[in-house]
């Protein structure tokens, strides 16, 4: 046992070597994706995906399959075997990014990929191309020592992952097997210091109000669909008020990394992870301040806790709205909350590799925002997401710290290894 346990040090002190040595490489890799525009919309991944593939196949004994799912959407699938059978562990990540912004004020220019005083710049290099590039190389470390772990090391790239991924990483794990795995790593956006372990649900709606049309004066003559409106929109805002019934390690994990994560991700983050939010983000409604108004729309954004579902939480929402005249809503997008067991194998693993090379303990953490890790969480698939901290991410300088993206590297590969030679 001792002579295993020492084989196995040697062959994670190669591997960590072999990353260190190659922080040119990684970010080499990490420009050649920012340089290829994927902007969404229009959702044109055409050229990253070209590049992405050419980085897949450097990869000794990696096998690449491309689906295309609609025009312009091309989606990867990436093969590493090992040379005895086991379990499989997924790579994913996303090829699109938010719009370029070229009018928002850069600096640098946005698909040039610049490093300055240590940091990457680059349009989608947070999220996520700097995370692609790091799991790819860490597969490419993982490549050379086929001998020490078994089974199959899988990468899915999805050409659609900000409109909600259902050309992208949805279409792959519902017609090709070979996507799915054991367990799931994602390099999307977060913390090196927080490993994310679930998310929120998801509720966007769009409500709708009628009135009567008469002039501003004649009040009495006339109902004002943005006073119904308003009404509405008070019954939405009354769902921050519901409570949860979270499972205990999920509220546990939560309080335990306050101290962590909310330095990093904005004091009142534990609260928000919680609870349920409303984000009203688009009021439309009248034509003249002197008329009144006989259409009103608002759409919200609605963000739900584990322990609540979107069945229960629409049911509730429009037995709440049937009481209000001249109002109607409709669901435009869902998805339910998800999380893998903190205490889940492959959650302890990242935890604790990353504390290896980090030298500080990172905390586990629900995430506020959606990843596609929600999806392998749909297919019962324990996933986990531990990326770059991201640095005005959609906005003008995106960036990530390269040493940040040198630790994930690592932690990619040396956490593989371990999933992999149990």
């Amino acid at each position: 046992m001792q002579a295993v346990e020492s084989n196995n040090a040697t062959i994670e002190q190669l591997i960590v070597d072999a990353i260190s040595d190659q922080t040119d490489r990684l970010i080499e890799m990490s420009r050649r994706l920012v340089n290829a525009a994927s902007p969404n919309p229009p959702g044109d991944v055409a050229q990253a995906a070209d590049v992405a593939e050419q980085l897949l196949l450097a990869i000794p004994g990696m096998e690449v399959e491309r689906v295309i799912t609609a025009p312009g959407i091309v989606n990867l699938i990436g093969r590493l075997s090992a040379n005895r059978p086991g379990r499989r562990l997924v790579f994913n990540g996303h090829l699109d990014t938010f719009p370029i912004g070229e009018d928002l004020g850069w600096t640098v220019p946005p698909l040039d990929g610049t490093v300055r005083d240590g940091l990457l710049f680059g349009r989608g290099v947070s999220d996520m191309k700097g995370g692609i590039a790091a799991s790819l190389l860490a597969v490419r470390a993982l490549s050379a020592h086929r001998d020490a772990w078994a089974g199959e090391v899988v990468v899915t790239l999805a050409g659609d992952e900000e409109t909600m991924g259902s050309l992208g990483t949805r279409h792959l794990l519902e017609h090709f097997p070979h996507a799915l795995g054991d367990a799931m790593i994602s390099g999307d956006v977060g913390s090196p210091m927080v490993v994310r372990f679930g998310e929120k649900g998801l509720l966007w709606v769009e409500i709708e109000a009628e009135g009567s049309p008469a002039h501003g004066a004649h009040v009495h003559k006339g109902v004002n669909a943005i006073d119904r409106l308003r009404a509405a929109l008070d019954v939405l805002k009354q769902l921050e008020a519901l409570e949860t019934n979270e499972p205990p390690m999920v509220a546990a994990a939560i309080q335990a990394a306050e101290p962590i994560s909310e330095p990093l991700s904005g004091v009142g983050e534990a609260s928000v992870l919680r609870k349920v939010t409303v984000n009203i983000g688009v009021i439309e409604g009248g034509v003249s301040p002197n008329l009144i108004p006989t259409r009103a729309v608002a759409k919200a954004d609605i963000r739900l806790p584990v322990g609540l579902n979107t069945a229960d939480v629409e049911t509730l929402l429009r037995e709440r709205l049937a009481t209000l005249p001249g109002v109607q809503m409709r669901v435009v997008q869902k998805y339910e909350p998800s999380f893998t067991d903190p205490s889940h194998e492959i959650v302890e693993i990242i935890v604790q590799t990353a504390e290896q090379i980090l030298q500080q303990k990172p905390a586990a953490n629900m995430r506020v925002g959606a990843s596609d890790a929600r999806l392998y969480r749909m297919y019962g698939i324990p996933s986990v997401v531990f990326g770059p901290t991201p640095y005005n991410m959609g906005g003008p300088d995106e960036h990530i710290r390269v040493d940040e993206l040198i630790s994930i590297a690592k932690v990619h590969a040396l956490a593989a290894l371990r999933y992999l030679s149990v």
